[in-house]
């Protein structure tokens, strides 16, 4: 196992460790019996009996999965989902006593998990948040790894950064100093620097790096 899939395994785990599920339900029963439910299966919970209550709410910044009532006085599910878009990848599972096909579509198009429908499946809702931690989880670790890339790639000096993107894209050592103009042996010495402020125990792993950075086909300036 690699330093790096070690990392990731150890991120993982502080953020499960840190999860929470959300509640959104204008029904008091309804909060407080799923609230019940999650507890007994080892889930952190926080509950809200209003959209604006939770759009309020100053949230941690942890791996989370909210279950939104569709129909809400103020505030409905669908409203609230939009309000939440623009600032964060939240995973909702939306519950509702009266499912219609439109409002479901929008919930599907807007992003939701799932769309239950009450008296709610206890299985299937355990399964949904799951699901959602999971998609959380995995979309957490995907940013923070990519801005990790971002910061090691913006470690190298701009030479560097001329001379990565050549590399990558094919060119030999000698091809790519005579396209920047200079030696073939400090080429190789860029080379050296690269492979070890980006990381790479190999060059094929500094060619999945670039992939992510998306500089295999860009041109030195």
């Amino acid at each position: 196992m690699t330093r790096r899939t070690i990392s990731s395994s150890l991120r993982e785990a502080k953020m499960s460790s840190n999860e929470m599920v959300y509640i959104v339900d204008d029904d008091a029963s309804v909060v407080d019996a799923l609230s019940s439910l999650l507890r007994a299966n080892g889930k952190q919970v926080q509950m809200f009996t209003s959209g604006k209550d939770f759009l309020e709410f100053e949230r941690r910044d942890s791996c989370a999965c909210l279950i939104l009532d569709l129909r809400m006085p103020g505030l409905n599910g669908l409203q609230v989902q939009e309000s939440i878009a623009a600032q964060t990848t939240i995973p909702v599972i939306f519950i509702t006593g009266r499912g219609d096909i439109p409002s479901t579509v929008s919930a599907m198009k807007g992003g939701a998990i799932d769309f239950l429908t009450k008296p709610i499946d206890e299985t299937a809702l355990l399964a949904c948040i799951d699901k959602a931690l999971e998609l959380d989880r995995k979309l957490r670790l995907t940013t923070l790894e990519q801005k990790e890339l971002l910061a090691r790639y913006r470690s190298l000096t701009p030479r560097e950064q001329q001379v990565l993107p050549l590399l990558v894209g094919g060119l030999l050592n000698k091809q790519a100093a005579w396209e920047l103009g200079i030696t073939e042996y400090t080429v190789q010495i860029h080379r050296g620097h690269i492979m070890r402020k980006m990381e790479a125990d190999s060059f094929a792993t500094l060619v999945k790096l670039a992939s992510k950075l998306n500089l295999e086909s860009s041109k030195a300036s």
